[in-house]
């Protein structure tokens, strides 16, 4: 039996078209709410049906513009808690700030820390996202937080389109882990992108390629692609390094920028993003190609609510 009463799922607006296809996975209609600007600026919230005692379930991506929707998010929460739910999950496909986890520079904030404070302040109960930029973001929350990953969805398509000789690429030492359970899930080797970033303009510099491509169909890996130089930067080293092809797959496509341009000019054959940030239909060119998270993100909520285990959808034995 449901831990709670009736489960309620109510979208922000950086992502209605994922909120949608969650509640279609679930069977449910999206809740009825407001989020809107006023003329002076201010967000304002009103949901639009009972919620006492509810499970209420919140979805935003904090996707540009990012503060408009954190503050939405917050904003949310605080109605839901008002409105006397029973409780609140904050679920965030895209955790925005995540790549602001340490104090890698002097006089710098912890940004995913504030965030995390913030959220939890408002009155969130719980926290569901996918593939956090750092595991220890986890640790910045006094609730708990289920964290999915896209690796999954990334291994079936992949070994649904056939490629031979294939080799896993890590954009960076970063995401290795990651790039490493998807070469075990695809069953081949892995290489690595060693670099160094410059600055906080986003450049990097690259060093070195660890692994064997040649003669080999690269799959370049990465948690997120914001403006695209690394990762072009990436293919470009791995087509000098004797790989045949280069394809590549991130969870979150930021897309800022020129990065959609960019990535259609360079050797990178296709990238796959999810939908865990909506990318507008003037960036989806022949190249970039979306995959969805509304299942998983749907059949996590439906565990949450039912109070089944999480991680026993990515238990592989």
């Amino acid at each position: 039996m449901p831990l709670y009463e009736e489960l309620k799922v109510f979208s922000g607006n950086s992502n209605p078209f994922l909120t949608q296809a969650i509640c279609n996975y679930l069977g449910v209609s999206a809740g009825r709410i407001e989020v809107f600007k006023f003329s002076n600026d201010n967000t304002f919230v009103k949901i639009q049906e009972n919620v006492r005692q509810r499970d209420v379930f919140l979805v935003q991506s904090f996707s540009e513009p990012v503060n408009d929707h954190l503050m939405e998010m917050l904003i949310m929460i605080d109605a839901a808690k008002r409105a006397s739910a029973g409780r609140i999950t904050a679920v965030m496909p895209y955790y925005g700030y995540g790549r602001t986890d340490k104090k890698d520079q002097p006089r710098v904030p912890i940004t995913a820390r504030l965030v995390a404070d913030l959220l939890t302040t408002a009155g969130a109960d719980r926290v569901l996202t996918v593939d956090l930029h750092a595991g220890q973001i986890q640790g910045f929350f006094n609730i708990p937080v289920d964290e999915l990953t896209a690796l999954p969805i990334f291994a079936r398509y992949w070994q649904e389109k056939g490629i031979s000789n294939a080799v896993v690429v890590a954009v960076d030492i970063g995401i290795s882990k990651r790039a490493r359970d998807l070469a075990e899930m695809l069953e081949v080797p892995l290489a690595i992108v060693e670099k160094r970033r410059l600055g906080n303009e986003g450049s990097s510099e690259l060093l070195n390629i660890i692994g064997d491509v040649e003669g080999r169909t690269a799959i370049l890996m990465d948690d997120e692609v914001d403006t695209g130089g690394s990762m072009n930067n990436a293919a470009v080293a791995l087509m000098e390094a004797g790989a045949n092809k280069v394809y590549a797959c991130c969870t979150h496509g930021v897309l800022s920028g020129s990065a959609a341009e960019r990535i259609v000019n360079g050797p990178i054959e296709d990238l796959i993003l999810t939908d865990s940030i909506p990318v507008s239909p003037e960036k989806r060119n022949g190249k970039i190609k979306i995959i969805t998270v509304a299942d998983i993100l749907g059949e996590a909520i439906h565990r949450i609510h039912s109070g089944l285990s999480v991680g026993a959808m990515f238990d592989t034995n």
